[in-house]
């Protein structure tokens, strides 16, 4: 049975054509951008561009798709490149090991694609995504923060001006305010209060940053489809 035939039953040859023809840049290979690419390429999206600076630490062993004793120390895109390709090789993976910054984005979102997938935890360059896709007039999404989470019913994609108990939202909702922005920002975020812990660092288990990365690929996915 071919690989898609089961997608084909729900949204037609038709769809499934386009979805092939689609292109998507996914910034940041980790818990949620994972799983995004995971989605994409298993809903049969023909070309994909993954972007990461990271190599996959033993760290990230609990919630990272890629991350396994087999693949530690290699960089991340070169292991979900693979990964795409394994489960799709007729899908055109581009992949660049970069730290995005204001220096390098704009060559970036240069490229001709159909969306933007922001899964990164910078937020200077979230900033310069937001005013660049809207510049350019380029469907995104941007997620928000899924560390100190554990209740993956609470994650939702909404405006920015509508999150709550966000802080990483809280900072880019005063952004898109004081730029005076009007358009909607999409963006995935959890209600959740945040579990308070002592260390800096974030802590984090698989459940919500899989499920916000499942609910990215499932919204672009149905951006087109559904229309």
């Amino acid at each position: 049975m071919p690989r898609f035939s089961r997608i084909e039953k729900v949204i037609g040859i038709t769809n499934l054509k386009l979805l092939q023809s689609k292109k998507v840049l996914i910034l940041g290979c980790g818990g949620v951008g994972g799983y995004v690419c995971e989605a994409l390429a298993r809903s049969g999206v023909g070309n994909l561009i993954l972007v990461d600076y990271d190599t996959i630490d033993e760290s990230n062993i609990n919630r990272q798709i890629i991350a396994l004793d087999s693949t530690l120390g290699k960089l991340k895109v070169d292991v979900l490149a693979e990964r795409v390709l394994d489960i799709n090789k007729a899908c055109k993976v581009d992949k660049y090991n970069l730290f995005v910054n204001k220096d390098n984005i704009y060559s970036l979102l240069n490229k001709d694609v159909d969306f933007i997938v922001d899964a990164c935890d910078c937020i200077t360059t979230k900033k310069e995504i937001i005013k660049i896709c809207l510049e350019k007039k380029i469907p995104f999404i941007s997620c928000m923060g899924t560390g100190n989470k554990l209740d993956p019913s609470k994650l939702e994609i909404i405006d920015i001006r509508k999150t709550v108990n966000d802080p990483l939202a809280r900072i880019i909702r005063k952004y898109v305010r004081d730029l005076g922005i009007k358009e909607k920002i999409m963006v995935l975020s959890s209600r959740e209060v945040p579990i308070k812990i002592q260390e800096r660092t974030p802590g984090s288990l698989i459940f919500v940053p899989a499920t916000a990365g499942l609910l990215i690929a499932n919204y672009i996915i149905r951006q087109w489809v559904e229309k």
